[in-house]
């Protein structure tokens, strides 16, 4: 039977109306990576400086260094300026720490509702329901650009699976939400992506899934995509090998010593390396932001005694603690989240210091 587009019989564009689209509102045109590669291109610098941080993650990865990697900021941006503020505030710290701690800022755009909510800063700049897609993709790329000319590299979650076109290439760590981590798509996203990357254990609480993602995002894949031009493409991945684990609790949390053996040990059964990064936010908090400090202290007493598979923590911290809900007419608080609780910036800054104490501890209890 002939192809189709080489059949003798005339084609006809047919009516699909009743068929095709029927719950599509709209459909807007999407500026393309490239574009806005153009548009904000990264300089020596910012390269120079994501190339070196990326590096210095995988380091540790393969134990190759003994500091701790450790991503905090807020648990979403919302407002350039207060990020900026904050970015200059942390900054100070990485300096003054860089001995022991490999800090990386937290800069998320993208969120993960339950149901429903606002999605971040890409798909809803304004806040405002007006889904400026366009505006926060380069609102984004700026912000990212600003950070990283402060000298500080960034991490982000990949959720949305064509937006890492857009700024992947100014990101030093990625991460895989534990609501995504099961996605066999994301699984291949991460096997293409340059940076290194974390991925959380499932809302459940199981490390399997996170250990199977793993092992899928570390073997070659092929799956259709978007180019920098925006054009389709099947994308070809060679595999990434610089993935962890993310501890982040279920029902209960994970971060006991007791969870980081059996961690481990499934780890170790699937032929992975022994390493977790712990979440002290979310569920291994119970949701309260003030407890992420208790939770930090018990993981750095942890690392102090000497545990060497746990490579990293993760921090929900904003200038100010808490959190608030966007009303309309009604103006927000400054620097206070609009997504989950955290940590003012000046209770975060005893937690990095005692991390820091603790790695010291780490190193002087393998010499013994």
């Amino acid at each position: 039977m002939p192809h189709r587009l080489h059949s003798a019989q005339p084609l006809r564009t047919l009516d699909t109306t009743r068929v095709d689209d029927i719950r599509i509102g709209a459909v807007r045109p999407l500026i393309t990576p490239a574009l806005l590669q153009e548009w904000l291109p990264a300089p020596e610098s910012a390269q120079a400086l994501v190339h070196s941080s990326r590096e210095a993650i995988s380091r540790v990865l393969h134990g190759q260094d003994d500091r701790l990697v450790v991503v905090v900021g807020p648990c979403s941006i919302h407002d350039h300026d207060q990020a900026i503020t904050y970015a200059n505030l942390l900054k100070a710290q990485a300096d003054a720490l860089a001995d022991d701690l490999l800090i990386v800022m937290r800069v998320y755009f993208e969120k993960p509702r339950t149901t429903v909510g606002w999605k971040g800063y890409i798909n809803d700049p304004h806040l405002d329901g007006s889904f400026a897609i366009n505006e926060g993709l380069e609102l984004a790329r700026q912000l990212l650009l600003e950070v990283l000319e402060l000298g500080l590299p960034v991490g982000t979650e990949f959720l949305d699976l064509l937006s890492p076109q857009f700024i992947s290439d100014l990101v030093s760590w990625g991460a895989i939400g534990a609501r995504t981590t099961e996605s066999q798509s994301h699984r291949q996203l991460v096997s293409g992506l340059s940076c290194p990357v974390g991925l959380k254990n499932g809302t459940d609480g199981g490390v399997k899934i996170a250990s199977d993602a793993i092992q899928a995002a570390r073997a070659p894949h092929a799956f259709m995509g978007m180019t920098k031009m925006g054009q389709a493409a099947i994308f070809e991945t060679r595999g990434n090998d610089d993935c962890h684990v993310i501890l982040r609790g279920g029902p209960k949390p994970n971060y006991a010593q007791a969870d980081v053996d059996a961690a481990c040990a499934l780890l170790k059964s699937a032929g992975l390396p022994e390493q977790v990064m712990i979440d002290v936010s979310h569920a291994n908090s119970s949701k309260q932001h003030r407890k992420q400090i208790e939770v930090a202290a018990e993981v750095a007493a942890q690392v102090a005694a000497g545990d060497g598979r746990i490579m990293g923590l993760m921090i929900e911290s904003h200038l100010n603690e808490g959190r608030q809900d966007m009303v309309p007419g009604q103006p927000l608080q400054h620097g206070v989240s609009v997504t989950d609780a955290c940590i003012g910036f000046e209770q975060t800054v005893p937690v990095l210091a005692s991390l820091a104490q603790a790695v010291q501890a780490r190193r002087r209890w393998a010499k013994t």
